[in-house]
C-alpha cells in the first residue's frame, strides 16, 4: 500500500508538472502571437473604417471592444526572453521604457473602450474623426519609438 501512495504521488507530481509547463509558451509562440495580434488589430481598425462608411454601429462596437481585448493580452507578450528572433519588429526600446511602453498599451486598450462606448452617439465624419483621433493615432503613437521601420 504504501508503494502505491508513493507512485501515486509521483504521477500526481509528473502530470502537473507538464500541465505547468504547457501552459507557458515558447519564444517563437510569444513573438508571432504578439504579431499576430497587432496584425488582427490593424484588420479591426481597417474593418471598422470600412463600417464607419456604411454607418454599421454594432460592427464598429464590437471590432473596438475585440481591439481593447487585444491590447490589454498584449502587455504579457513582452518578456525579456523574446527580444528577438522570429521576424520581431519590436525595437529594444520596449524593454528600456518598459513602463512607458506598457502605459501606451493600457492607453490604447481604454481608448478603444472609451471609443466603442461612444460608437452610437456619433455620425458620419465625426464617428471617422473620432475613430482616427482613438484608433489610429494610438497606432502611430506606439509604432514611432517602439516598432521597427517597415
Amino acid at each position: 500500500m504504501n508503494k502505491f501512495f508513493q507512485l501515486l504521488v509521483v504521477i500526481i507530481f509528473l502530470v502537473s508538472s507538464l500541465s505547468i509547463f504547457a501552459i507557458e509558451m515558447s519564444t517563437e509562440e510569444i513573438i508571432k502571437g504578439r504579431k499576430a495580434m497587432f496584425k488582427q488589430n490593424y484588420s479591426y481598425a481597417k474593418k471598422m473604417s470600412a463600417a464607419i462608411k456604411k454607418d454599421d454601429k454594432e460592427m464598429i462596437t464590437g471590432l473596438a471592444i475585440k481591439m481593447s481585448e487585444n491590447y490589454k493580452k498584449l502587455i504579457e507578450y513582452f518578456p525579456d526572453d523574446s527580444k528577438s528572433g522570429f521576424k520581431t519588429e519590436a525595437r529594444p526600446t520596449i524593454w528600456e521604457k518598459k513602463e512607458e511602453f506598457n502605459a501606451l498599451m493600457k492607453k490604447a486598450a481604454n481608448e478603444a473602450n472609451d471609443f466603442s462606448m461612444m460608437v452610437n452617439n456619433l455620425m458620419g465624419d465625426e464617428l471617422k474623426d473620432t475613430q482616427k483621433k482613438m484608433i489610429w493615432s494610438q497606432c502611430k503613437s506606439c509604432h514611432e519609438k517602439f516598432r521597427m521601420p517597415h
